[in-house]
């Protein structure tokens, strides 16, 4: 019997990583391909005005945005990120989202064992 760590994609199969998340009105949608105590990998849409409210996360978070534009804050730094940028939000440092456009996000979350 085969074990799989990934769920949610297709196995041998060449997909773009943003058909996977679908956009919603006035909703953020993911969708979760990996959770355990090592890493996490999510993918999310955001609809233009949707945010995730300042929290912190015990793992680095890192960004890559798919498709948009994002204001992410880290601390008191506020970012604006584009199509095929990527940014790491250090463990233990508060930090939000924010579309500024509707925008596609590949979250990938590492943790200590």
């Amino acid at each position: 019997m085969e074990r799989h760590f990934i769920k949610n994609i297709d196995f041998k199969k060449v997909l773009p990583l943003a058909s996977l998340v679908e956009y919603q009105t006035g909703q953020v949608v993911s969708r979760t391909l990996a959770q355990g105590k090592p890493l996490s990998l999510t993918l999310f849409a955001f609809d233009k005005g949707e945010e995730i409210a300042s929290h912190s996360s015990s793992g680095d978070a890192m960004v890559y945005i798919l498709d948009g534009s994002a204001e992410i804050t880290i601390g008191d730094e506020k970012f604006q990120l584009r199509t095929g940028e990527t940014i790491v939000m250090p463990a233990g440092i508060p930090h939000a989202l924010y579309a500024v456009e509707r925008f596609k996000m590949f979250l990938v979350v590492v943790f200590s064992l």
